[in-house]
């Protein structure tokens, strides 16, 4: 791509129309009744529509199934998908996940391609490019000549470097991996022609934002990309009596070893020595499973956890009823699904301070533990979960604002409003008033 745009594409873009605007909206991952990043494209195409928007979606030919069969069962005006993938002998790069890097950026390409002869049809307000949410992983959207928004993206979050100490021997080689692909994408001339096009990005955290380019950060803006909506507790959750009084922990999420689970067993450990009934809960599978399950056999907490594999979104909403607390320990995710829909349910969640879990959690429903040694972070963990097996009222008041949190600031309709403001200060700031005062965006 030389990064050049046509006549049509260069020509200034209308100021934003009051009412609904039309939006074209890029996701990779979007599938219906689905966690994580297919969740995530999704929610935002069926909310931004059913908001009054337009809405046209771009997403790969393979999610056409089951977005055909909601929407038969569920038809929401305003929506349309547009579905494009790359031939079948190209699926084979994906498998084991080492291709879907090569996968997703060739998507990518292809997807503008046909984003482009989409523009010259008919007239969008918006371009915005939701999933993958990456800040190092381009979107040739940004090419279209449309008003451009990035994101929100993550991936700049890093684990605190004492912590890393604890890793196996691969993840200490996996996030150093992953710290070199942030620092090249600081540099990435095509990164670069991104963020130059780009009119808003929406970053996560902070730690993303900070790798942003400097040059482009006044530009960019903090919040993260998920809401809560449609489950969770319809009212402030009664207390939980268990029969034996103990403390029932919750940990859902893959069983990788930046999440965090080996120093969540060790705090578990702790909360199990002060109060042997309590008893953990850990829902998720992955590569550290055996390691994880002979860490706790060696701890002599075996006989206080239940292993459960991946299982049905439904199901996973249903645990949340069954838990006092969630324990999610991650040390560099990006947002944490689990965690706002651990609080929708009235779950207090006991994180490390670090990643998207530290702005989903604050002192009202959940604590943050500091991410110094692992001894440390492992203290302050088990701190707070003996917190809570001792101080019932205190628990039960964290419930309560957990669930408000939840439905307050978090509340789909809420991410909603605010996207639409980021939707009319993108377009303003590509209007030709704007390009002339300085402040607009470099085409």
């Amino acid at each position: 791509m030389d990064g050049k745009l046509t006549h049509a594409e260069q020509r200034a873009p209308a100021p934003a129309p009051p009412g609904p605007l039309r939006v074209l909206l890029s996701a990779y991952a979007c599938e219906p009744h689905k966690g994580s990043e297919p969740g995530v494209g999704w929610e935002w195409a069926t909310r931004l529509a059913r908001a009054g928007h337009q809405v046209c979606v771009l997403t790969r030919a393979n999610n056409r199934a089951v977005i055909d069969h909601a929407l038969a069962a569920d038809p929401i005006s305003g929506l349309r998908f547009v579905y494009y993938d790359l031939p079948r002998w190209a699926y084979a790069w994906k498998r084991g996940g080492r291709g879907v890097r090569l996968y997703y950026t060739l998507w990518q390409w292809g997807a503008y391609r046909v984003a482009r002869e989409l523009c010259r049809r008919e007239h969008f307000d918006v371009a915005h490019h939701i999933t993958f949410g990456v800040f190092r992983h381009p979107s040739f959207m940004a090419f279209l000549g449309l008003p451009f928004v990035f994101g929100p993206v993550g991936g700049g979050e890093c684990a605190p470097r004492p912590l890393r100490r604890s890793y196996p021997a691969y993840g200490y080689l996996a996030d150093l991996a992953r710290d070199l692909a942030n620092w090249y994408a600081r540099v990435d001339p095509l990164m670069h022609a991104v963020y130059r096009r780009t009119a808003l990005t929406l970053c996560k955290t902070r730690q993303t934002l900070q790798c942003i380019p400097s040059r482009y950060r006044g530009r960019c803006r903090v919040g993260l990309e998920i809401g809560t909506a449609g489950h969770g507790a319809q009212s402030p959750p009664p207390p939980k009596p268990h029969p034996d009084g103990g403390l029932r922990v919750l940990y859902v999420g893959r069983l990788v070893y930046w999440k965090g689970m080996h120093l969540g067993l060790a705090a578990f450990a702790q909360l199990l020595a002060v109060q042997p009934e309590a008893r953990l809960t850990v829902i998720g599978s992955g590569p550290e499973q055996a390691r994880l399950r002979e860490l706790a056999r060696r701890s002599g907490i075996s006989h206080a956890i239940t292993w459960l594999a991946w299982m049905k979104r439904a199901a996973v909403m249903r645990a949340y009823r069954r838990h006092d607390v969630l324990l999610f320990p991650s040390l560099h995710d990006s947002s944490g699904n689990a965690v706002l829909e651990a609080l929708s349910f009235g779950l207090p969640v006991v994180c490390l301070d670090c990643g998207g879990p530290a702005l989903l959690v604050d002192a009202t429903c959940g604590f943050r533990a500091p991410t110094g040694e692992p001894a440390q972070a492992v203290a302050g963990l088990a701190r707070a979960l003996v917190t809570l097996a001792q101080d019932r009222a205190l628990a039960q008041r964290m419930a309560r604002a957990a669930w408000r949190r939840a439905k307050r600031d978090f509340s789909w309709e809420r991410q909603v409003a605010r996207m639409d403001g980021v939707y009319r200060d993108a377009i303003a700031a590509c209007t030709p008033a704007a390009q002339a005062r300085g402040t607009g965006v470099m085409s």
